[in-house]
Formats: C-alpha cells, structure tokens, sequence
C-alpha cells in the first residue's frame, strides 16, 4: 500500500519535511554526511507524486552511479520513467533521436580500454608519438575537454604539445567514432547537448515533458553535466539539487565546486535549505569534522550535530615511528576491537590517502590473519577474460564493431596474425568500411596465406552463425554457446596459467548473469553504462582497506585514517596548485565515514617508493579542535603532535603555505618559474593565489610561495 502525503512527510524532521514540501522554485538542499538526504530526495519525488503534482514520467532523477539509482528505486514506491545516471538518461534520449544525428539507434557504448585502443591507432596511423604513455596522456585531454563540454572544434590551441597533438587527434578520435557507429561516455552528453541546439523543439519536447528535475550529488557535476541540466532548466522551476559542498573531492575529475557554490547566483528566486543533523556519527565525531572544514573559505557553510547527548569517543590521534610501526598497531589495534568489543570486520574501515600505503597495511593484515578486502582494485567487467567474451558478444551483436572484433579476432589463437589484422584496418580506412565488411575484401586477396584466408572465412561463418542464433536463443544460452564454439572455454582449461581456473569461473558468473537480460542489446546496453561493480561478497567479515576518495558514501563503525602527514595528506601537489581546500574537503570525508571511533595516525619516518623519508604531522591534524582529541605519542618523532593545539601552532609545524613568509603577489604580467613546470607569466591574480600561463604545461592555479620571480 502506497504512503500518503501526510504519512510521507510525518517520519521526516523539520529541515527535511521543508525541503520536501517546498515547491515552485529552484531548490537547493545542502546536505551534510549522514543527515538523510537520500530519504529527503525519494521523499520528496514520493511526496510529488502522491499529491498529484506530476506523474511518474514527467519526473526525471538523475544520480552519479548506478549503485544510488537502484538504491532510490527501491525506496519508491512509483515506477519511475526516467531514474539513472547522467550517462544512462542521455544515452536513452540518444536511441530516441539517433537519426537526427546521423547514428543508429544501436549505437555501441565503447569503454576505457577501446577508448584507449583506437587512440593508439590513431596516434601509429598518423606518425605522431610512439611513446608508451601517449595514447593515456592523448585520451585523457581528449575525456578533460569532453567533461568541460568542448567538441572537437572548439578547443582552443594551447603551447602544451601533449594538447596540441591532442586536438589533431580529436578530431579523427570522432570519425572513427562515427564510421563505428559509436560514442564514449563524454559524446553522450555532448552529443545530447548537440541534439538540443539543433533541434530546438526536441528540446522544449523534454522541458515539457519534465515538470520535475532532480540531481543527486551536485557538487560532483563536471561543466558539461552542468550545462545539460541547465539546458533543459533554464530558470529552474521545478529544479531540485541535493548535495554538499564539503564533499566535492573529485576535481581531477573534471568535478566542478562552483557548479553548487553559484546556485543562488544562477537562480536569483533559489531557496537553499541546510540538513545538518546528523544520524550516522557521535558529537565528537562531528565537531572535530565541522571544525577542520570551517577553515575553508569556499563554502556554504553548515555545522553537523546529532541529537544523541552522548558525546561518544574523542578521536585518537596516534603518533608512530615509522609506517612499518604505523601498520603494526592499525593491525593489532583492529584485532583488539574486534574480539575485545566486539566491532564486526565488516564495520571497520582503513583509509589511505595513496595507493602506496596499501602494501604495507596488506602485509600486516595478512601476517596478523586479518581478512581483508581492498576496494578499487579490477573491477569484474574489466578482467581481460571478461572484456574478451564481452567483445565477442558485441561483434555478433553490431558485426561493424570494429574495435570489439579487432580484440578477438584471434583469440583464441586461430593463425590470424596481427599483420593480418593491421591490413584490415588499412582495407578498412581505404574503403570506408568496417573490419568485418573488410575481411571478404581481403580474402579475394592473393597475398593472402591459404592457412590465413581459411581461418578468416571461418571466423566470418562463425560469427553469422551466432547472429542466426541470436534471433532463436536466450542471451545465456547464445553465450554459453560462443564460449563453447569459439574455443575460448578450452582454452582457459588447457592453460597453464596459476589463475585459469578463476578466469574461467569469471566467465562463467558472467554467463549466469545473462539470465536476468531479454535481449544480447539490453545485456549490452547494461555493461556499458555500469560505472562500478561490487565484488565483495554478502555476509564476509572482512575489514575494507580503500582510499579515501573511495570511501565517499561510506559508513563505518570503526575508521582508522592513516599517513596523516605533510608531504602525504595534504598532496602536495595539491597544495601549489591551489587545490588545499579540495585536500581539506577529502579530511572531512574520511572523519564523517566514522560511526562511533576513529583514528588518525601518523609516523616520522615513512616508507614511499622504498625510499625512507622523514616526515612532520599533517596541519589537518591541527585544524582539529583540540576539545574533540586525544593525543598518543608513543615515539619520538619530529613534531610533537601534543603543541599541534596551540594557538597558531600550525605555521611553525605543518609547512605548506603557512610555513613560509606570505610574499607580495606578483602582478599580471610578470615572468616566473616553478620547480616543476618550468617558466611561465603571470595571467590572473586572486587575494591566495596567482594563474600562470606556463610555456609547456598550460595554465595552472599556482601559491606565489612556489614561484620564483624571472
């Protein structure tokens, strides 16, 4: 039985029934860590619904993953026409309107690794880079322009050669797109925004269509994302935003802050409603974490509060060594409070700031006989065994696929070389047509081996042989049936390899998940706009080691925050381009995973790249309140952690931009350099920070106190 209004709105408390009840102008929720905004935002669809405001399909919820789109699904109680993510909403748009742009309705979605592929393609047909790092370097400029909305023909040249090239490619990346009858993550809003320009009454059709529009996480939209929700709300009735300003940790990204800081500015009639109480963590907990991002000046502002009045556990903030000694007590200290208090492993979470820091923790953990998961290693549909059956589907599926079938082609191994494989490409470009179109052009060929042109025209059988059986056979079944005929099932029993086994119980979860799909098309339409993929199995105890820009949207009972020092946390890098309070926003996160305790460590001398380094507390450690700590400094190290708490403590420990003399900002014009990116002149001044046009990298954000003056 469907809730209603009143029943909806009785389980809310005062800030989050407001929010669900205010209607008619822009809206903006700032929704601290743990205070219910995704109750808030199901509620108030739920809420619109009942009253009759808008039906289900003239509702449009738009999340960052695939994880909250099914997570506010189950919460409501409607059949939602449009619920996904931005990728997931304009690649339906796109199906419905494919001819206006000239691609088929069954366009391909194609991932990281064929992104990265024909990159390199592009870069050896062309004679640009044979650097084994040019087609990552190539692809991500090309994925940065795309975030900040910019088509092939609107970049602006730039000194950087890595840019430069990068725009030539752009440019053949797209044709070939199109010759493939695909697009990348970036084209499909892009191409949605493109749709919209040109085509202005699809545009009012869908601004019509949409009485309501919602947005999860508004501070993660890049400025493409950005510019597709402001076309199709231009003033922002019926506009709904939900996020907050603390958490935007995802600049490298192309995530942009001031999307969420400039609401009120871009609608001056917004209303901006705060939830700031807090279900998740203890006062403590929440104090120290709302006093260490009061420092940042680039916010809306809020403070978190709970109304439990027990204070909980202070944080403990523990000073080591060396990181060796670091891991050891966050190993010892996890299997105390696991058989002393009883905290599950589930519920306990270690936190690094870099990758790096996971050996160590991974060695102890394994020595101690802690069970232990790590998040954000391979995901399941980016194993090569998966990718590879997942090609072969795609091929029956769009035979014009060139990219999928150039990866299987010979894999198995069937005698076609890569030779063979670089002629039909060439074939392929002369001609303007696919591989597969290609292949019978080139079996006509007498410089074709018999041996070679035999396993051509099997392979060609083959594959139209599954596409008659595509039409009779349930998509499990037709891949049980590739795996089989193709020799790739034999061959991952005949390997060698110490993980063959594995490979192919992968292949087969893969089979078995088919089962849940109609048609080849869905399944497929399915694993191109899946952004993440959870592995872990349900009901282990094991305690989960990630990076703290993993940890967002976590929650854990026990959280231990490790190598909180300078030179580490803040990144240092981070910390010359500007980018402090970003690092600062990422401390916040971690504090507010924690649900009862957490634990900030760091050492004095740190193991990184298997170099020793001598290292001083992070001056997060003393931005936190000191009323909210308690301090145990076991060793000897070279800042005492206990004189972090006195007043202005922070600029004779921490180092970065509060260790050295503020210096005059240089004025416009002016000729520096920098340790890392060479000379430049100063384009841009603000009250902190200065943009420098530097002559190999582009512009860059930079701290005076890194510049040295030409």
């Amino acid at each position: 039985m469907q809730p209603t209004s009143q029943e909806i709105i009785d389980q809310l408390n005062p800030q989050q029934r407001e929010a669900v009840v205010q209607l008619g102008k822009p809206l903006l929720i700032l929704a601290g860590a743990g205070t219910g905004k995704t109750r808030v935002l199901t509620s108030k669809i739920s809420y619109i619904i009942t009253e009759q405001y808008a039906d289900s399909q003239e509702i449009l919820a738009v999340t960052f993953s695939n994880r909250a789109a099914s997570e506010m699904k189950q919460r409501i109680p409607f059949q939602l026409g449009w619920i996904g993510t931005f990728h997931a909403n304009c690649a339906k748009i796109l199906r419905r309107h494919s001819d206006l742009l000239g691609i088929k309705s069954d366009f391909v979605i194609l991932n990281q690794d064929d992104q990265l592929k024909l990159v390199k393609q592009i870069l050896q047909d062309e004679n640009m880079s044979d650097k084994k790092d040019a087609p990552a370097e190539t692809l991500a400029v090309i994925s940065r322009w795309k975030d900040a909305g910019l088509e092939s023909g609107g970049v602006i040249p730039s000194k950087r050669e890595v840019e430069r090239q990068a725009i030539k490619v752009y440019e053949i990346y797209q044709d070939r797109l199109r010759s493939y009858d695909a697009v990348d993550f970036g084209d499909l809003i892009l191409c949605t925004l493109r749709l919209f320009r040109n085509n202005q009454d699809v545009l009012q059709a869908y601004r019509d269509r949409f009485k309501y529009i919602f947005v999860d996480e508004y501070q993660d939209t890049n400025v493409a994302q950005y510019l597709w929700l402001r076309t199709l709300s231009p003033n922002g009735k019926g506009l709904c935003c939900v996020g907050d300003d603390d958490q935007s940790i995802y600049s490298w990204r192309g995530a942009e802050v001031g999307n969420i800081l400039r609401f009120s500015q871009d609608f001056p009639d917004a209303v901006v409603i705060r939830l700031e109480q807090n279900y998740r963590s203890t006062k403590h907990i929440l104090e120290a974490a709302s006093g260490l991002i009061a420092r940042n000046h680039q916010r809306l502002g809020k403070k978190l509060w709970c109304a439990d009045e027990n204070q909980g556990e202070k944080l403990n903030i523990h000073g080591l060594y060396s990181s060796r000694d670091e891991s050891l007590w966050v190993a010892q200290n996890i299997l105390q409070a696991n058989r002393q208090l009883n905290v599950p492993l589930s519920d306990i979470a270690v936190l690094i700031r870099a990758g790096f820091q996971a050996r160590e923790l991974e060695e102890k953990f394994t020595a101690w006989g802690i069970p232990y998961r790590v998040i954000g290693g391979p995901r399941f549909y980016e194993r090569q065994e998966i990718r590879d059956v997942i090609a072969y589907l795609r091929v029956v599926c769009h035979p014009d696929d060139s990219m999928a079938l150039e990866r299987i082609i010979n894999v198995p191994r069937r005698g076609i070389g890569q030779s063979t494989v670089n002629q039909l490409h060439s074939l392929a470009l002369e001609l303007s047509i696919s591989c597969f179109q290609a292949i019978s052009h080139l079996s006509l060929s007498q410089d074709v081996r018999p041996s070679t042109r035999k396993a051509l025209e099997e392979f060609v059988s083959d594959i139209n042989r599954w596409r008659t059986d595509m039409n009779g056979l349930p998509p499990f079944k037709l891949a049980e049936k590739i795996v089989s005929e193709s020799g790739y099932k034999i061959a991952l029993q005949q390997s060698k390899s110490p993980d063959s086994k594995s490979r192919l119980e992968n292949v087969k979860e893969l089979i078995q998940s088919l089962e849940h799909f109609q048609t080849l098309q869905e399944f497929l339409e399915h694993v191109g706009l899946v952004a993440e993929n959870n592995q872990q199995t349900e009901g282990e105890d094991m305690v989960t080691l990630m990076t703290l820009h993993s940890a967002k949207g976590q929650e854990f009972d026990t959280v231990y925050l490790c190598g909180w020092e300078e030179g580490l946390f803040p990144n240092p890098m981070s910390v010359q381009e500007g980018n402090l309070e970003e690092e600062r926003r990422l401390a916040y996160v971690g504090i507010t995973r924690a649900k009862r305790r957490a634990f900030i460590t760091f050492s004095s001398q740190r193991l990184v790249y298997n170099q020793w380094q001598s290292t001083i507390p992070s001056r997060f450690i003393s931005e936190i309140p000191k009323e909210n700590v308690i301090v145990n400094q076991n060793y000897k190290t070279q800042g005492n952690v206990s004189c972090f708490f006195s007043k202005n403590a922070v600029g004779k420990q921490s180092g970065g931009e509060s260790q050295v003399s503020k210096t005059r900002l240089p004025s416009i014009g002016t000729h520096v350099s920098h340790n890392q990116y060479g000379n430049g002149v100063v384009v841009d001044t603000t009250t902190s920070s200065v943009e420098v046009d530097f002559d190999d990298f582009g512009r860059k954000r930079i701290i005076p106190e890194f510049l040295r003056i030409n």
